[in-house]
């Protein structure tokens, strides 16, 4: 049978203005859904109450440090756990997160599902750090494997603490004192850090602390909120307040056993969304493709 040239399709106007509108169409209601997303999302980021997602520790960009028993561990051999990070150095130790650490070594003496890790900033000598993390694990009451005080070099330590900690500055010696974020971070059994989320408090004060934020476990900084006369709307102190907001959040991360499923960030649906209409626009300039370039024989 023989098969004749077919001549070229020409284009009908018509039919291309009209893909061209249901082109329109489907990014302008998949543009308003993703909107709509984004907004429900931010409505509820704004509500929620629960410890805030800072960053997550990637396997790649774990820490590796010695312990006081000598041996090296990683942050990420403690998966599973709940651990609150403490960073110091040994010649100025912080009174105040020493304390909240002691603290919480007794509160959760008998929970294996949290561990404490204090970090020192300022080690020694490769040689003479493991006596160095002895007395100061010593000086802590510190004991296996619940609290766990390590160190590494110095520039790696503090690129980790700065980069993956999210601290607000690199530590750093000035004039002999030491500069650095003495925040405790909170690591959930997943490495995700977290932060408290301070729920709102309705009271006339303007200077109220409390006022539906996320902040860190900074108590040096509480302690200068209370110096400046600043209140919690409650009847604690700054320090106080801090302190409890942290068992509350160590509380509920405790409670996670890690198998709920994770709030989609407002990043994702976008992502999703927009992957959506990309699908829905190439299928359809497939089909008027294949209706263009009928079968030969």
């Amino acid at each position: 049978m023989p098969v004749h040239d077919l001549e070229p399709v020409v284009p009908d106007p018509k039919k291309l203005r009209r893909t061209a509108w249901i082109l329109v169409a489907i990014m302008f209601v998949g543009g308003f859904v993703i909107l709509k997303a984004y907004s429900k999302r931010a409505k509820e980021a704004t509500s929620d109450d629960r410890p805030s997602f800072v960053t997550q520790i990637s396997q790649t960009k774990d820490l590796t440090f010695m312990g006081q028993d000598g041996k090296v561990r990683d942050l990420m051999s403690l998966k599973g756990k709940v651990l609150v990070v403490q960073s110091m150095p040994q010649a100025q130790p912080d009174g105040l997160s020493n304390g909240v650490m002691k603290r919480l070594a007794g509160e959760y003496a008998g929970n294996g599902d949290l561990v404490l890790v204090t970090l020192l900033l300022d080690p020694g000598p490769a040689e003479a750090l493991p006596a160095q993390l002895q007395a100061v694990a010593a000086e802590l009451g510190a004991e296996l494997p619940h609290w766990v005080v390590g160190s590494n070099q110095k520039e790696t330590l503090h690129k980790f603490i700065k980069n993956e900690f999210k601290a607000n500055m690199l530590p750093h010696e000035d004039g002999g004192k030491w500069i650095y974020d003495g925040s405790l971070v909170l690591i959930d059994r997943n490495r995700h850090v977290r932060r408290a989320v301070v729920p709102k408090v309705k009271v006339d004060q303007p200077d109220v602390v409390s006022s539906n934020r996320v902040v860190p476990f900074d108590f040096r900084q509480a302690a200068e909120w209370d110096e400046k006369g600043l209140i919690t709307g409650t009847n604690l102190s700054n320090v106080q307040r801090m302190e409890e907001l942290l068992g509350e959040t160590i509380a509920t991360l405790l409670a996670d056993k890690g198998d709920a499923k994770q709030r989609k960030s407002p990043a994702v649906l976008v992502t999703v969304g927009v992957g959506f209409a990309l699908f829905f626009i190439l299928l359809i300039l497939k089909t008027k493709a294949s209706r263009n370039h009928p079968s030969t024989t």
